[in-house]
């Protein structure tokens, strides 16, 4: 259950004000289709989280012992740096997108190739080196990006003004801190 648990936190958290989730508010207020745009969103986010996760899971396997914890530690203490770096959406991806396939498919597409690269991929790695599940670490960094994401889809960028972001971005930051340096904590004993 705490593969689950963290992993709903840690990216639910990190994706207040992240590019994807401008992207969620751009699609919607673009688009108006709440229920497409957020079944793009979760198929996107399962396939690539799910990519990821397998990614992180299988360099644990090779990769084991103290230097392979502080690796995993400094990365989480890294993310902790990235997270406090506001993400500016590029509108044009989903203009490009969409085309004749609908708004489901330009969010599935728009969504997984943003996800590329981002905070909550990387973490989503880091995850499941740590916990060395895939499949718990999936569902939960896919339900914390739908907790993030979903709320974005309906209220639009009202949601963006009920916390500044800032304080969002510095609270997504400690976490990743914190849990990096009880990794790397946890090498010394």
């Amino acid at each position: 259950m705490e593969p689950i648990l963290v992993s709903i936190g840690l990216v639910a958290l990190a994706e207040i004000g992240d590019k994807t989730q401008l992207l969620a508010i751009i699609l919607a207020a673009k688009f108006r289709k709440p229920l497409p745009i957020i079944l793009g969103i979760l198929v996107a986010t399962m396939l690539n989280h799910a990519a990821a996760a397998t990614l992180g899971y299988f360099i644990s396997e090779w990769l084991t012992g103290r230097v392979f914890q502080a690796i995993i530690g400094s990365g989480f203490v890294l993310m902790a740096g990235w997270a406090l770096i506001p993400d500016k959406a590029d509108e044009g991806a989903v203009e490009k997108k969409k085309g004749r396939y609908g708004v489901f498919v330009a969010t599935v597409v728009a969504f997984f190739f943003v996800e590329i690269g981002d905070k909550t991929q990387i973490a989503t790695s880091l995850l499941a080196a740590r916990f060395h599940n895939i499949a718990l670490v999936t569902l939960g960094t896919t339900l914390g990006m739908m907790v993030a994401n979903v709320p974005a889809v309906f209220l639009g960028e009202a949601v963006t003004r009920v916390v500044p972001l800032k304080y969002v971005r510095i609270s997504a930051a400690v976490v990743f801190a914190l849990i990096g340096i009880w990794i790397l904590l946890a090498i010394t004993r």
